[in-house]
C-alpha cells in the first residue's frame, strides 16, 4: 500500500471485470445520445424563435441561433388576444388542479379504511367508469343542461375527479400505518382531523404526483375548449397556439383583431408561441421532482 498525500492507493483493490467497463462505456454512449436526441428540438424551437426571420427563412437556423430578432415574442406578449388567453389558461390550470387533489383525497380517504364497509363496491363503480364513458354527444347535453356550455366551469368541473387518480391515492393512504389514525382517534380527534393533520400532510408526494399530472393535461389541453367554448375571450392558450400552428394565424375569421399576429414572420411565431406555452410547466417541474420520485417508489419497498 502506497500513501501518496491523502490519497491511498490499493494495489490489490479489487478492479471491475472487463465485460462491465464495456457495458458502462456502452451505457453512457446510449445515454448521451438519448439525451442530444431529447435537447436537439427545444434547442432548435429556442433557436428559430429569436433568430434572423431571413435566416430562418433560408433554412440556416439548425442547432445555434443566426442572428438575433425578438419581434415574434413581443408580437404575441403585448398582444390583447394572447395574454387573455395566457390568463385563462392559468386559472383553469390553477382552480382545476386544487379541485382535483381536494376530491380525489377526499375520495380516497374513506376508501382506503377497512372498517368502510361499502369501500370495495364503490371502488368497483369507479373502475367501472375507466372503461366505459357516455360519450361525446350525451357529455354536451349533459353538460348543456346543466348551464356549463361556455362557462367557466366546464373547463374545470368534468375532469375534477378521476378513477385512476383515486385508485393510485388511497393506495398511497393504504400505505399510512394505521396506528396514527388509531392514536389520534384516542387523543380524541374526528376522522376530518384526521384527514387533514395526518394523511395530507403524509401524502405530499403522491399529490404533487397527481397535481403535475393535472396541471399538465388542464395547460396543454385544448379539445374542451373546442367543445364546450363558443366564446374566444374565454380560450385557453393551447387553443390560440393550435390556431397559429395549423393556419398560421390566431383566428383568420377575425382580421381586426389579430391583424398584429399575421404581420410577424410564421415559423418565429410559431416557435415563439410554443416556448411561451411550455416555459411555466418546465419551470415548476424541477421544485416538485423529489415529491414526484417518492410517489414512483411507494408500493415498490416492503419492510
Amino acid at each position: 500500500m502506497k500513501v501518496c498525500g491523502d490519497v491511498v492507493k490499493n494495489p490489490n483493490r479489487i478492479r471491475d471485470p472487463i465485460e462491465d467497463q464495456v457495458f458502462l462505456v456502452i451505457v453512457y454512449i446510449i445515454l448521451a445520445i438519448t439525451v442530444l436526441m431529447m435537447l436537439y428540438p427545444f434547442a432548435y424551437v429556442l433557436s428559430v424563435s429569436i433568430s434572423d426571420p431571413a435566416e430562418v427563412m433560408a433554412g440556416k437556423v439548425s442547432f445555434f441561433p443566426r442572428g438575433f430578432d425578438e419581434g415574434a415574442y413581443r408580437t404575441m406578449i403585448n398582444h390583447p388576444v394572447f395574454y387573455t388567453a395566457y390568463r385563462n389558461t392559468i386559472l383553469y390550470t390553477a382552480v382545476g388542479t386544487l379541485f382535483t387533489l381536494f376530491f380525489t383525497s377526499i375520495t380516497a380517504y374513506p376508501l382506503s379504511k377497512d372498517k368502510f364497509q361499502m369501500r370495495s363496491y364503490i371502488a368497483q363503480i369507479y373502475i367501472v367508469t375507466m372503461f366505459f364513458s357516455g360519450g361525446m354527444i350525451p357529455t354536451y347535453l349533459a353538460f348543456k343542461s346543466m348551464h356549463l356550455i361556455n362557462t367557466f366551469w366546464v373547463m374545470v368541473l368534468p375532469g375534477a375527479l378521476s378513477a385512476w387518480n383515486v385508485i393510485l391515492m388511497r393506495s398511497f393512504f393504504r400505505n399510512i400505518p394505521e396506528a396514527l389514525s388509531e392514536s389520534a382517534q384516542i387523543d380524541g380527534a374526528t376522522n376530518f382531523q384526521i384527514y387533514t393533520k395526518i394523511y395530507l400532510p403524509l401524502s405530499k408526494p403522491i399529490l404533487a404526483t397527481i397535481g403535475l399530472f393535472t396541471a399538465v393535461g388542464i395547460w396543454n389541453g385544448y379539445f374542451s375548449a373546442l367543445l364546450y367554448l363558443n366564446d374566444n375571450t374565454k380560450y385557453p392558450l393551447q387553443m390560440i397556439l393550435r390556431s397559429i400552428l395549423i393556419t398560421a394565424s390566431v383566428d383568420p375569421s377575425d382580421k381586426g383583431a389579430y391583424a398584429e399576429l399575421t404581420h410577424s414572420p410564421t415559423e418565429s411565431l410559431k416557435m415563439a408561441s410554443i416556448v411561451i406555452s411550455t416555459l411555466p410547466i418546465m419551470c415548476i417541474y424541477p421544485f416538485i421532482q423529489k415529491y414526484f420520485v417518492k410517489s414512483l417508489m411507494v408500493g415498490s419497498i416492503k419492510g
